[in-house]
């Protein structure tokens, strides 16, 4: 019976296979490969580190960590490897199982200093350590890291870590980076090709910079049928594609020409070999032509006793013999290819989001014109007043807006101080200078025009000698800092959001006191007829009074508005006054909604001059006026003119 039992013992265990040799260990992975260790270079002991880093050890990683940071050590007695620290007396020593190991003389111990090629590749093998770490910051710095240096080495433990991968985003990280890594160092041209078209209509920057360096192209020269290999992305001409000098510069650079001789050169190899009045054979007296310096040359460079070097005639024949082309930095026509459609349907699709871009920088440029304008609009709209100081008023409540930051330090709350407070200033300020100036000067456009430059000139002195010439800050608060990004392209900063938000706010304002309040009724009838309106019991002087501090309030909050984003100068109120009248001016005077057209206008007009000629805003603003200019030649009365009688005015 025992010998059956036998029998089907081993039958039991040939089929199950035999049993798995143990894992070797950290210290014996070592001990194997003392030698290249103590002597290690990058070619010779990725071997090692790789065999270590797949051991299955526990303490894999924390042997390759010491290693990496000088804290590995041999004992000469024994040739044994510890984790080695310093101590006052020497070392103390930690085996590599983690135990503790007592201490060791400093001469005891041999300290492993790898070079920085060995230090490059234990960071590469302890990737796959990090990413796999139970904690999670320490797998998202991995993968910073990785995204910040990529390359061939981070592929495959990268992709062993994603399966066991638990947090969704971190996974949705790996799942990005390893694609992005599969198409810059995958070995597989399906593989790369899948990874390309896997990212569909991504247009990431990160995506951008793995495609670009595969389809970089550098210019060769060949003599016949291109080199071995070569992916040819187009063949050049010379004298089309590049210039006869360019091309044999490839042709020297590759060795398949001798340098160009110069005519220094030229003249000196000549000058140092004429003998009994000639060179090389050729008479002295001939040497002014170019064809007999040439023949001299080719002779002392045929005896050797001038170096190589070609005639203008010898480059010409050089260049039409040999054939040149651009290869791309990747050898494989599969990837090149799919690299190539991926970067066109990326193109198309940032230059859509640029569109978006530049569509959301002109609605933010026009909202600030609005705000600016609208004050403008009322008193000129209403009362036919041309203020050269409604900038000042721009400029007043920005520095009131400064001012109040000055007491209040809490920059929300400042600002939210600073808004009614510099309406209340400005329009004190506005009602004081018609009462005050442009009372007297009504119906005298051009009298009401120099005084009202006049105010200017004295608001802007005042502004310096109060706030000096320095900028100011008024800062927004932090809830404003930064911006909404939908992507890489498309951006616009919470500020600019803010602004618009708050011109769509005065627009709502306008409307409602224009149509639902006594006060907008009595001012569309002094605009319309001011005759009629005060044979109604209407005092339009007062209306004028009220209407020149509504539009003075409104830009002071302009002021604090545009504060938030400009420095605030004496300045200030000047870099807005010719937008804002040329806002008024094409919109229809008179007319909010026309306001608000004219700053659409002006603000797509603007910025898309910019991004035409992005390096220079004032010839952007010059074309812009010009523009402008021309309009109202065809449309003198704005995009939306004012009806009634007021119209004839």
């Amino acid at each position: 019976m025992r010998p059956f039992l036998l029998a089907l013992t081993l039958t039991v265990l040939a089929l199950l296979g035999p049993l798995p040799a143990a894992a070797e260990t950290a210290a014996g992975i070592l001990a194997r490969h003392a030698a290249a260790i103590e002597k290690p270079s990058r070619q010779t002991i990725g071997p090692v580190i790789a065999e270590l880093a797949g051991s299955g050890d526990a303490m894999a990683a924390a042997v390759l960590q010491a290693w990496g940071d000088k804290r590995l050590g041999l004992r000469k007695a024994d040739g044994a490897f510890f984790i080695i620290a310093k101590t006052a007396d020497g070392w103390a020593l930690t085996a590599l199982d983690g135990a503790d190991a007592g201490a060791a003389a400093k001469g005891d111990i041999s300290e492993l200093k790898p070079n920085a090629g060995v230090r490059g590749l234990i960071a590469a093998a302890l990737v796959q350590f990090t990413l796999s770490d139970p904690d999670r910051a320490k797998r998202a710095a991995a993968l910073d890291s990785i995204a910040k240096d990529p390359n061939a080495e981070a592929l495959e433990p990268l992709r062993a870590s994603v399966a066991g991968e638990a947090d969704p985003l971190l996974r949705a990280q790996k799942e990005r980076l390893l694609g992005l890594l599969t198409i810059r160092f995958g070995a597989d041209t399906s593989a790369r090709v899948a990874a390309i078209d896997g990212f569909g209509s991504d247009a990431g920057i990160d995506l951008r910079g793995a495609l670009n360096p595969l389809v970089a192209v550098t210019r060769i020269a060949f003599a016949g049928e291109a080199p071995a290999g070569a992916n040819l992305a187009r063949s050049l001409r010379p004298g089309r594609d590049l210039t006869e000098a360019e091309a044999y510069d490839l042709l020297v650079s590759a060795g398949l020409a001798p340098a160009r001789l110069t005519p220094a050169d030229a003249r000196a190899a000549l000058v140092t070999h004429l003998k009994d009045g000639a060179v090389a054979g050729v008479p002295l007296e001939q040497l002014n032509r170019q064809e007999a310096r040439d023949r001299a040359y080719n002779a002392l460079e045929a005896a050797g006793l001038v170096p190589p070097a070609a005639t203008d005639a010898e480059v010409t024949e050089a260049v039409a013999k040999h054939r040149f082309a651009e290869v791309y930095a990747e050898p494989d026509p599969a990837v090149t290819a799919a690299a190539a459609v991926a970067l066109g349907r990326i193109g198309t699709k940032v230059g859509a989001m640029q569109a978006v871009d530049l569509a959301l920088d002109a609605m933010s440029l026009a909202s600030i014109y609005f705000l600016a304008a609208i004050g403008l609009a009322i008193t000129f709209g209403v009362m036919r007043v041309i203020n050269m100081a409604h900038g000042e008023f721009i400029m007043m409540g920005a520095y009131t807006g400064y001012a109040v930051q000055q007491w209040i330090t809490n920059y929300t709350l400042s600002i939210i101080v600073a808004l009614p407070l510099a309406f209340a200033v400005t329009f004190a300020a506005g009602v004081a200078m018609e009462r005050l100036v442009i009372r007297h000067l009504y119906k005298r456009p051009l009298e009401t025009l120099l005084a009202t430059f006049g105010i200017s000139i004295a608001l802007q002195q005042l502004a310096k000698n109060i706030f000096g010439t320095q900028a100011r800050p008024l800062t927004s608060p932090e809830w404003l800092d930064g911006a909404l990004v939908f992507n890489d392209v498309v951006s616009i900063s919470y500020i600019r959001i803010a602004i618009f938000v708050l011109a769509l706010l005065f627009l709502l304002f306008f409307l409602w006191l224009m149509k639902r309040t006594r006060l907008g009724l009595e001012v569309r009838a002094v605009t319309q007829n001011p005759s009629m309106a005060a044979s109604m019991g209407i005092n339009p002087d007062r209306i004028n009074m009220l209407t020149f501090g509504l539009g003075s309030g409104i830009a002071g909050i302009a002021g604090v508005a545009i504060g938030l984003f400009a420095k605030v100068t004496s300045e200030l109120g000047s870099d807005y006054i010719v937008q804002s009248f040329m806002t008024v001016v094409v919109g229809g005077v008179g007319n909010i909604w026309g306001t608000l057209a004219g700053a659409a206008l002006i603000g797509v007009l603007q910025k898309g001059i910019e991004w035409f000629n992005p390096s220079n805003t004032l010839a952007a603003q010059t074309y812009m006026i010009l523009f402008i200019i021309l309009f109202i030649q065809f449309r003198p009365r704005g995009i939306i003119a004012l009806k009634g009688r007021a119209a004839g005015d």
